[in-house]
């Protein structure tokens, strides 16, 4: 399992190169008995592979240009890379970007490799990980019975878990990192939705898109996400502060984030929590009906309806060409009057405010990051009424860090061989590396008992 701070020093101990790490990435991909040939849109071999040679004779002369310089990435499908078209995994986009997205420009400018541009549900619409026009990886868990990947970056929860990279970029309107790191097994962080630049990435909703990795652990996240928000890396990827465990102060929340837990969620969840208070962590369950109340601001779409309608209507006669499931989702946007817009985002700013006071106390809030097991294929596609229950359950918790203004990161709690499941470790909007640091303590605890 690849992670930034092995791999740093693996390269300057001169034990790899980054044309290694780039070419056993490139075989991974191409791996017949893998999920590649869906997890990925295209593939950037010979430009990687050229790129990856670039930094082995920068990194012989000394030139080092970040901690990551050297190290295989892949992207979401929405995201601009110059010369190319985004096309936001669906048929009907054939704009050629003129430059890179700002996300997509810091990663190179860093020295990251880009591999590729990994599936996604089209328009990043959806939880569950489907796409109709380029097939669905599948989750890496009980691979026979074909389980959704989750979405909407579902092809870099993919990438990630097998080992094709060493981060995959994704977008978080209502989960999309945090469902597939979920559903894959691997870490994800969403940032509070200003830090990252989005411009350069196809919206879904201007209030609620974030920019964040994927990757094989926190600090490993903290990692890019640093890079990604532009802030100094001299620091290295030591740069989160170590908290000892027996100092953290977690809240764990009653209201509907905890309700309806499969029970393979429900069993990974307590021993976590059981876990965790046994190393010293604080651990206090508190009243918390303001999450379950947030959860009617996505009542009718919420303000990602109205947003994507926007985006989209102009685009009408070419519908018939696009996921009907997505299109249904984007008509009921349609509805939203100007007046409901204005008082669904004021109710909104009433809940933040009332669930920053709640939370303010602690070192971060911890729940499930999905409520269910990965569902199967043939599960979510039965009927058009399956497919809209399952995606309400699998992004039932995601969604209340975007729709609260949040920052969250997930990782993985359960046993190693059996179904995944996430825990999230919240914190509220503006206090991204603190939040970062208090995931990478629990998940040290968390790690130590799997």
């Amino acid at each position: 399992m690849w992670t930034v701070r092995q791999l740093c020093a693996e390269l300057a101990a001169g034990k790899t190169t980054s044309r290694a790490l780039v070419e056993a990435s490139l075989a991974r991909i191409a791996d017949p008995a893998g999920e590649g040939a869906r997890a990925f849109l295209k593939v950037y071999a010979d430009t990687a592979r050229a790129e990856a040679a670039h930094a082995d004779t920068l990194r012989r002369a000394g030139v080092v240009r970040s901690p990551v310089d050297g190290l295989p990435v892949c992207v979401k499908d929405l995201y601009d890379v110059a010369g190319d078209v985004t096309r936001a995994g669906s048929r009907v986009l054939e704009h050629r970007a003129l430059a890179d997205a700002p996300a997509v420009a810091r990663l190179r400018a860093a020295g990251a490799i880009l591999l590729g541009r990994t599936n996604m549900v089209e328009f990043a619409f959806g939880g569950l990980g489907l796409n109709p026009h380029y097939g669905t990886p599948l989750s890496p868990w009980d691979r026979p019975s074909r389980r959704v990947p989750g979405g909407s970056s579902s092809g870099a929860g993919v990438a990630m878990a097998e080992g094709m990279c060493v981060m995959a970029l994704g977008s978080d309107t209502r989960g999309s990192v945090r469902v597939p790191a979920a559903f894959c097994g691997v870490s994800g962080f969403k940032p509070t939705a200003t830090r990252v630049p989005r411009e350069g990435a196809f919206p879904l909703s201007y209030t609620l898109d974030s920019v964040g990795p994927l990757a094989n652990s926190v600090e490993c996240c903290a990692a890019w996400d640093a890079l990604l928000a532009g802030e100094p890396t001299s620091g290295g990827i030591a740069a989160l502060p170590e908290i000892p465990a027996r100092l953290l102060r977690l809240a764990v929340p009653r209201s509907s984030l905890v309700e309806g837990l499969d029970a393979e969620v429900g069993r990974a969840y307590e021993r976590s929590l059981q876990r965790l208070s046994g190393a010293g962590v604080r651990v206090e369950e508190i009243d918390a009906p303001v999450f379950s109340r947030a959860q009617a601001l996505f009542r009718d779409g919420g303000l990602a309806g109205p947003e994507a309608w926007q985006v989209h209507r102009r685009r009408r006669e070419r519908f018939a060409e696009m996921d009907p499931r997505v299109v249904k989702r984007l008509e009921l946007g349609a509805r939203f009057s100007a007046a409901d817009y204005i008082e669904l985002a004021r109710e909104r700013a009433e809940r933040i405010r009332e669930a920053d006071a709640l939370v303010c106390a602690y070192d971060a809030v911890v729940y499930p990051t999905v409520a269910v097991v990965p569902p199967t294929l043939a599960e979510v596609s039965a009927s058009d009424e399956a497919y809209f229950q399952w995606n309400a359950k699998v992004l039932h918790n995601t969604g209340i860090a975007n729709v609260l203004e949040g920052c969250a990161a997930t990782l993985p709690c359960h046993r190693r061989g059996e179904a995944p499941v996430g825990l999230t470790v919240g914190g509220i909007g503006g206090t991204d590396r603190r939040t970062l640091a208090v995931a990478a303590a629990v998940q040290a605890v968390i790690e130590r008992g799997r």
